[in-house]
């Protein structure tokens, strides 16, 4: 049977799943840092 709790606002489905979109973002600035050689903010031209 399907939960009748919200998945918007500060809930355990949504706090799990902003908690795994920020690792994987966190993950692919360190991938986009290692392969390029210049740090976040050089990439997007504030440095």
């Amino acid at each position: 049977m399907e939960s009748k709790e919200s998945k918007f606002g500060f809930v355990a489905f949504a706090e799990t799943w902003n908690g795994r979109l920020a690792m994987l973002g966190f993950v692919i600035g360190v991938a986009t840092e290692l392969l390029t050689g210049q740090g976040i903010l050089s990439q997007i031209g504030l440095m």
